[in-house]
């Protein structure tokens, strides 16, 4: 039968109906009072999510990386030092971009899997006493590692640098606290935790961020956080370029769905759904990767049996299945595979995901005890009633 795939990647997570219903209803005209209405419920949501009262929210139409490309561009000028510490693929996304623009870019470079010591961090940022901004990754996806941004972001304001986070696939997974943690910048995205299309980046900025990028030199257009909080402040906001309408629309729903329950009861829940993908791959006597385990609860990074690859296996479930698994990235690749549980994901979901993992392993020679991964993950889900 043709049915859509089973998503267990981390992210774009499952949508729900209701955001694709929204999705799909009449546009609003973005240049009036019902997009202005639009915009402010979207950006009132995501201050409760980012845990602020004083941040501005920018709407941006691009993907993750363009709200961090933007962040980069208004807070800094040519000639600038930053400092990012290297753990995982994404963090490396933070060193290209910077290194684009033509900044001084210095970096700590820990094996794939650390969690990043705030100790050895404060050391390292210390060599370097003219960095005015420190560019940090709170979800390292490629490694399933959620790294202790709290801390770090204290010993960078110590330092005296700007505290930029890309909060992409954790912003409503785990905890997170913009304004007292002290982070003067943090990038979000529509298509994880909350389980809306890709499409949109939203930003958080402080006001000491703001105040530094009114000098800022580096060269902007689109992405020109003047222009976008030059137009929200007209008396209907609206965005400065044509936006997402649609995309924005379903966003609002996926928010009114987030907050049903709330910010504590969703953080419970992914971090039931990750216990519960954990002690399942342990069931079958498959070994996790990365550090910090407990905390981790946006995705596991699983390694792969001898014998079999990790794209072996993403491969065969998803062709006998139809559930996608997310292989592994840089020096992983083949060596671990990922399950994403975070977002629109039920406990139900979760089981019929462990259950596919382990037939696909029987099917590929490891020897497995069907139904071990199924009923480890039922303990967790019972136990968490």
């Amino acid at each position: 039968m043709d049915r859509p795939e089973i998503i267990l990647a981390p992210g774009p997570t499952p949508i729900p109906p209701e955001v694709l219903l929204a999705q799909g209803s009449p546009l609003v005209y973005h240049r009036g009072p019902g997009f202005g209405d639009l915009m402010r419920d979207v950006t009132s949501r995501l201050g409760e999510l980012y845990r602020t009262d004083s941040a501005e929210i920018f709407l941006l139409t691009s993907s993750g990386t363009g709200g961090l490309e933007s962040a980069v561009q208004n807070l800094l000028s040519p000639g600038d030092e930053v400092f990012v510490p290297l753990a995982g693929f994404f963090s490396q996304r933070w060193q290209r971009l910077a290194t684009a623009y033509g900044l001084t870019v210095h970096t700590s470079d820990d094996p794939w899997g650390t969690r990043l010591d705030p100790a050895a961090f404060r050391e390292r940022l210390a060599a370097h006493p003219k960095v005015k901004a420190v560019l940090l990754t709170q979800s390292e996806t490629s490694t399933g590692v959620i790294q202790p941004v709290q801390e770090l972001a204290a010993v960078a304001r110590d330092a005296g640098a700007l505290v930029v986070v890309d909060v992409v696939s954790s912003l409503g997974a785990v905890p997170f606290a913009f304004d007292d943690w002290g982070i003067d910048v943090a990038v979000g995205g529509s298509q994880k935790a909350l389980s809306a299309s890709p499409g949109i980046a939203f930003v958080a900025v402080s006001e000491r961020a703001r105040a530094i990028a009114e000098t800022a030199t580096l060269p902007k257009f689109y992405f020109d956080w003047r222009e976008y909080r030059s137009f929200s402040a007209l008396p209907h906001p609206e965005n400065p370029w044509t936006p997402a309408i649609s995309v924005l629309q379903g966003l609002r729903a996926a928010l009114e769905l987030y907050f049903q329950d709330g910010v504590d009861a969703a953080l419970h829940r992914h971090e039931t759904l990750s216990r519960a993908v954990k002690d399942g791959i342990r069931a079958i006597g498959l070994d996790l990767f990365g550090e910090g385990l407990d905390g981790n609860w946006t995705v596991t990074a699983i390694r792969a049996p001898d014998g079999i690859t990790a794209d072996q296996i993403c491969d065969t479930i998803r062709s006998d299945f139809g559930c996608v698994l997310a292989p592994g990235q840089g020096p992983l690749k083949g060596a671990v595979f990922r399950i994403g549980h975070f977002g629109y994901f039920s406990e139900l979901d979760i089981i019929r995901g462990l259950a596919a993992v382990e037939m696909t392993l029987e099917r590929l020679g490891y020897p497995v005890k069907l139904g071990a991964a199924v009923a480890a993950a039922e303990q967790v889900f019972q136990g968490a009633r």
